[in-house]
């Protein structure tokens, strides 16, 4: 005998039930497709499943922080479309006998979406002096000098932003 969880006795199911609509109008407001608001909706409420039980049940403005976790989306949204259209420009200048398999396209494409993950993870500093490093070719000294920091700091900015390189790799 299989038993199912009533709206009632579920507060994100009520949350969904009661905010849901709402949310699905916001999104399409603020993106031109349908079926993307539709996708960051549902997102939403999965992120709000992810979070602590009593999170759900203590919600006092529940409109607000549904806003503020869709726009967190929406913000990820643009960025992986921004970061696909410039790959998408690139792909476009390559000759036709060095362009990449659809297959490969796909796996550059996760990878960029992966490194910009990891990037956003990194505080703005850090993120600055790697970026100038391995973008750049800057050394670290004129990097120190641009970020008004040690060269001593921009070798620990750099130990972390290669650290999280690493757990990318893993």
């Amino acid at each position: 005998m299989t038993s199912a969880v009533s709206p009632a006795a579920d507060p994100v199911a009520l949350l969904y039930g009661q905010h849901h609509p709402w949310l699905l109008r916001w999104l399409r407001g603020k993106l031109s497709c349908t079926d993307h608001a539709a996708d960051l909706a549902q997102d939403t409420f999965i992120k709000l499943l992810a979070t602590p039980g009593e999170r759900a049940v203590s919600l006092r403005e529940p409109r607000a922080y549904l806003t503020t976790v869709a726009r967190r989306l929406l913000i990820d949204h643009y960025r992986r479309q921004s970061l696909e259209q410039a790959w998408l420009a690139t792909l476009a200048q390559l000759p036709a006998p060095v362009t990449p398999s659809a297959e490969d396209r796909l796996l550059i494409l996760e990878t960029l979406h992966q490194i910009d993950a990891m990037l956003d993870g990194l505080g703005a500093k850090v993120r600055t002096a790697f970026l100038l490093s391995q973008l750049e070719g800057m050394a670290y000294a004129d990097i120190a000098a641009r970020l008004k920091v040690s060269e001593r700091t921009v070798k620990r900015y750099m130990v972390q932003a290669f650290e999280q390189c690493i757990l990318l790799l893993a």
